[in-house]
């Protein structure tokens, strides 16, 4: 039988953290979208560093670029250091300190310009995965498919109906998941043979070391832009190389159910961002992060446990169907079906709805808020209504989106 045991320690990972997320303005207008903060306590990018760490990886580099100070930061003061990994968990950025998007050209560009941390690594597998999508995944499991079938290169695939497909990156693929084919949402997209499903690549990638460096290196030569699903991917295909496609829904972690398989979101909307988070506080939500098997790690922060004070007819400090985190407390409000994150304070007589409140939010009295996202150390006043009239809310400068959910950006200090 195959023993993986010393795959995590011979397997460096590169984490593309760049993306802009533009679509999901205005809480990107500070921050990364790896940065941007999920299930209230989290950051997005803790969830793929907490796969790589759970699977043994513990050699990260994360390539970071627009907005990257918050992000860089949460990466030294946490990962870091209290992981104990220092040198080997490290945010770098571009040389520059020019606010322009003329850093990484392209996915693998990015890579390429950090190459001499691959060639000094001594690792036989590099883990090249994105930074910002919700998911858990033993990578592991991965790199044994990708050996088993001694690839060139092994890309992670979402199994999705054939109506949805075309919005994906699209592979065709033989009887044993070897790729034949990539087309970039295709409007007929090819089935996986005996099945009515299509294999969308999720953009993670095992390589043996030395085939990622040869192809980077060959690749630059003919792609300024070098990018893995625009040349790479269709380069190693033409070249004949061996490239499978991993069956995501295969993988499963310690503890995981099997109805809790399968799942990956990518948050690239406001509109999905909400859903994703809104999904936690179901009773048995699908990413449950209650599986201390395999914990998503973040910075603690040394807060108090969360609070709810007075009771009084009028007057009662209640959390409903909700997830609140450290350091919070709900005074003489209500707060029902929604996300607060850490040290958020809601006075008496307030009403929080179906909300997302990043951390340090204060909500004076007599307030009320639904179907709202409020963004990191916003003050509501008192007497405020948000989500309940949105001619008001315009007038207010927030964003609402097409179903309705309405963005209290942070202020201009």
């Amino acid at each position: 039988m195959f023993d993986g045991s010393n795959l995590g320690r011979n397997t460096i990972a590169m984490v593309l953290a760049g993306g802009k997320g533009e679509r999901l303005m205005p809480l990107t207008l500070r921050r990364a979208k790896p940065s941007v903060t999920f299930g209230g306590k989290y950051k997005i990018i803790d969830f793929v560093l907490s796969n790589l760490f759970n699977s043994g990886i513990r050699r990260m580099y994360i390539l970071t670029q627009y907005r990257a100070y918050s992000l860089n930061k949460h990466i030294r003061e946490s990962w870091g250091k209290w992981t104990g990994l220092g040198e080997f968990c490290v945010a770098i950025s571009p040389e520059t300190s020019s606010d322009s998007e003329q850093w990484f050209k392209g996915t693998a560009d990015a890579i390429l310009q950090y190459l001499r941390f691959v060639e000094t690594a001594d690792a036989d597998y590099v883990a090249v995965f994105g930074g910002d999508h919700i998911y858990k995944m033993d990578v592991t499991q991965m790199i044994q498919f990708h050996r088993m079938n001694r690839a060139d290169l092994t890309i992670a695939s979402l199994e999705v109906p054939k109506e949805e497909a075309s919005r994906f990156g699209v592979f065709s693929v033989d009887d044993d998941n070897r790729v034949t084919a990539f087309t970039e949402k295709p409007k007929d997209p090819e089935t996986i043979p005996g099945r009515e499903t299509c294999f969308a690549s999720m953009g993670n990638y095992i390589f043996p070391t030395r085939k990622l460096i040869e192809v980077l290196l060959e690749g630059k030569k003919l792609h300024e832009d070098l990018d893995f699903g625009k040349h790479v991917i269709p380069m190693m295909l033409e070249k004949g190389d061996r490239v499978f496609a991993y069956n995501f829904n295969d993988n499963l972690v310690p503890g995981m159910k099997s109805e809790e398989r399968g799942y990956w979101k990518d948050v690239g909307t406001l509109d999905s961002y909400y859903e994703a988070n809104m999904d936690l506080i179901h009773v048995s939500p699908q990413l449950n992060l209650y599986n201390y098997k395999w914990p998503i790690l973040t910075n603690q922060g040394n807060l108090p446990p969360a609070k709810t004070v007075f009771d009084e007819e009028g007057r009662r400090g209640v959390n409903i169907d909700s997830y609140v985190t450290g350091g919070c407390i709900t005074s003489g409000s209500t707060v029902r079906r929604s996300i607060l994150g850490p040290m958020c304070k809601i006075n008496s007589y307030s009403l929080v709805e179906d909300s997302i409140l990043f951390e340090g939010v204060t909500v004076g009295r007599h307030v009320k808020i639904k179907k709202a996202i409020i963004d990191k150390g916003v003050v509501i006043p008192d007497g405020a209504e948000i989500g309940c009239n949105h001619e008001d809310d315009l007038k207010n400068g927030y964003t609402i989106t097409e179903s309705g959910i309405v963005v209290v950006p942070r202020k201009d200090r």
